[in-house]
């Protein structure tokens, strides 16, 4: 029998826990998983961070992080489990997105996309390569669970819908999520000081994607208000707590836009003039914004994985007994071959490992 995955052995620790502060008092104990993906140095870990209360300095994440909350619904009471997953290196993991969504969890998922509003010409495909993958993901676990649960899978597809009230007049026009979406515009504080009129393009896009696909919408920075707001909207996501019915739209001010409030009459058209919309060959309204967005704010086109530093030798992860075992490796990982007649000398070289030392390094942090 195939021994248990380090995934496995979390998700085992966290029920259990949970099951033995809750013995014999017959309440059930809710539990909700919301992942964060985005831009790298973006600021996610500060969100969680913040979230559930830790005064500690965020640390880069590698590869895939875990960790959970726990919120008393009353006195007495269980307290309700949130698993929150965080995917380092920006767009470089995105075969790690498949981890912690599965057809146990979807049901009660949710995602939040954090871009950084400083680097405007990484926005688009940073947004474009995590939600597509993402979606990707969860329309093949959505499809396997209709196979078994058919009446689960028909809820959930309904559910997408829930935010858009039935005689809104885009609802035709949109292509909601598959499970709840937040995005999170980061680093407002540099944001603010952009020219005007990239301001106000960057926010007109980003409002017109979250509400293509349903989702809300909000900017922050270091500030404390503003992270107490972005706190509110992940408790909800969390634990389910009473979402906030506040809203800006204002492009001097932080957007705050909960799903549905807003709509394509207040985005408007793409921020181009009219008579060049015709140059634009674009097929559907969504390839329309990308065309126009990228055309102010081109994308660098950069190897994301050239940035990712090699995690076997980044002192914050450093294990002894794994070190030495890695320095033995390298030392033999370049083999000498002989040449045969009328073959060139060449050098064999292991596969690397660093994949599988990502998941080696996997940490889990239980904290109550």
């Amino acid at each position: 029998m195939p021994s248990e995955t380090l995934w496995e052995i979390a998700k085992t620790e966290v029920e259990k826990r949970g099951s033995n502060e809750s013995e014999g008092d017959g309440l059930e104990i809710g539990e909700k998983s919301v992942f964060f993906i985005g831009s790298k140095n973006g600021g996610k870990t500060t969100i969680i961070l913040r979230c559930l209360d830790r005064d500690e300095p965020p640390k880069p994440t590698l590869a895939l992080e875990y960790t959970y909350g726990r919120r008393a619904k009353g006195h007495n009471t269980p307290k309700d489990i949130a698993h929150f997953w965080e995917l380092g290196g920006g767009t470089s993991l995105l075969d790690l997105i498949s981890i912690p969504i599965t057809s146990d969890t979807l049901r009660t998922f949710s995602v939040v996309l954090v871009l950084d509003l400083s680097k405007p010409n990484d926005l688009w495909p940073n947004m474009e390569n995590l939600l597509q993958a993402t979606k990707s993901h969860v329309d093949k676990v959505i499809m396997k669970l209709g196979k078994t649960n058919s009446k689960a899978a028909s809820e959930m597809r309904q559910k997408i819908w829930s935010n858009m009230q039935k005689n809104h007049p885009d609802r035709e026009l949109i292509d909601p999520f598959p499970i709840p979406l937040v995005i999170i515009g980061s680093k407002y504080d540099i944001f603010q000081d952009f020219d005007s009129e990239k301001r106000k393009v960057i926010c007109k896009t980003l409002r017109f994607i979250a509400h293509y696909y349903g989702a809300s919408l909000m900017f922050t920075s270091k500030s404390e208000a503003l992270l107490l707001k972005i706190r509110g909207v992940i408790n909800q996501l969390a634990f389910g707590i009473d979402k906030s019915k506040s809203i800006c739209v204002d492009q001097n001010k932080p957007l705050f836009i909960a799903a549905g409030l807003d709509s394509l009459s207040q985005i408007g058209s793409p921020p181009v003039p009219d008579n060049d919309i015709g140059k634009f060959h674009a097929h559907s309204p969504l390839e329309l914004w990308k065309k126009v967005y990228e055309k102010l704010f081109p994308p660098k086109r950069i190897n994301t994985l050239k940035d990712i530093k090699d995690p076997a030798r980044d002192p914050q992860y450093a294990e002894s007994e794994v070190d030495e075992m890695r320095m033995q490796k390298d030392q033999n990982s370049t083999k000498e071959v002989l040449p045969s007649p009328g073959n060139k000398l060449s050098l064999i070289l292991e596969p690397n490992s660093t994949t599988l030392y990502l998941f080696l390094l996997f940490q889990i942090q239980v904290r109550i």
